[in-house]
């Protein structure tokens, strides 16, 4: 078989009657199909299909099994396990959007997460949106991106997901649109290699209400992407790219398991693969790792 059709649910709810609707709905499209393989008992399996193709294949295993907690991915058999990760940091590998929560310090939550809400689904330039932002925390003392950073919560599975890749050999890059002082963090804590991201600029123990140029946004994210696979002289093919904005859109397409993490609309729509019911680990199944695979974080 040429393609793996891979179901995935929180521990305990996926049932082999679950597996057994997920492949036949690959069948009602005239799909061959082979035995399933589970990755994680209750929780993971591989189906093995041809003659339809993957975009065809989740489509149809997520409607047929829309009542499950279940995400469905499809893709090619091969080259499954990839060799470069980029991953966006805000609403992806932590649980909240850092800059939001930054801006409750300065009593701006609520204005500027719907700043951050249409910027995310591609109704504002990021660029510009990122800029007004920041400036509305003039003056804010730095102490703040501290008690921001004591608040932040990793996604469930992040660190494994970072572990088991970089234990097979993968590099592991954070990038995001927002700000070192944070994925820095982010980065020691659950060991990528490398991070990317904007830096707030300050002055006298205060922000400045900028940050430095030029910033860092979809296209950067893209080109990173992009320039890590050529450093390392791998196909787009060998990389993997996840993120939840449309500041992630770019790179999510181009890479060869482009995943939509609980994503805004304008993403989940583009992509080609989609978490929405499962946390990080999900991208480790994705990929072929069994539970017993997982390295330990």
């Amino acid at each position: 078989m040429d393609h793996v059709l891979t179901l995935i649910a929180p521990p305990g709810a996926l049932t082999p009657a679950l597996v057994t609707r997920g492949r036949d709905a690959l069948r009602a499209l005239a799909a061959e199909t082979g035995a399933a393989a589970w990755l994680g008992e209750a929780e993971a399996a591989d189906i093995p299909f041809a003659g339809i193709a993957p975009d065809q294949a989740s489509a149809a295993a997520t409607a047929a099994l829309s009542d499950a907690p279940v995400d469905a991915i499809a893709q090619g058999a091969e080259g499954r396990r990839k060799r470069l990760l980029v991953a966006d940091m805000d609403s992806t590998i932590v649980t909240s959007e850092t800059l939001d929560e930054l801006a409750a310090y300065a009593g701006l939550k609520e204005k500027i997460a719907e700043i951050t809400r249409r910027s995310m689904n591609g109704e504002l330039d990021f660029a510009a949106a990122l800029r007004e932002r920041v400036g509305m925390l003039r003056g804010l003392s730095v102490e703040a991106l501290e008690r921001t950073w004591e608040g932040t919560v990793l996604t469930p599975g992040a660190a494994v997901l970072v572990a088991t890749m970089r234990a097979h050999g993968a590099f592991c890059c954070l990038a995001s649109g927002g700000f070192t002082f944070f994925t820095g963090r982010v980065a020691d804590r659950i060991g990528f290699d490398l991070h990317v991201s904007n830096t707030l600029l300050e002055e006298g123990g205060k922000l400045t209400g900028a940050v430095v140029e030029p910033i860092f946004d979809r296209d950067s994210k893209l080109a990173t992407l992009k320039r890590l696979a050529a450093e390392r002289g791998l196909p787009m093919a060998a990389t993997l790219a996840v993120g939840d904005g449309a500041n992630d859109l770019a790179m999510i397409q181009a890479a060869g398991l482009g995943v939509a993490y609980h994503a805004k609309p304008i993403v989940a729509a583009a992509a080609r693969a989609r978490v929405d019911r499962n946390d990080l680990h999900a991208l480790l199944f994705a990929q072929g790792y069994a539970r017993a695979d997982f390295a330990a974080a």
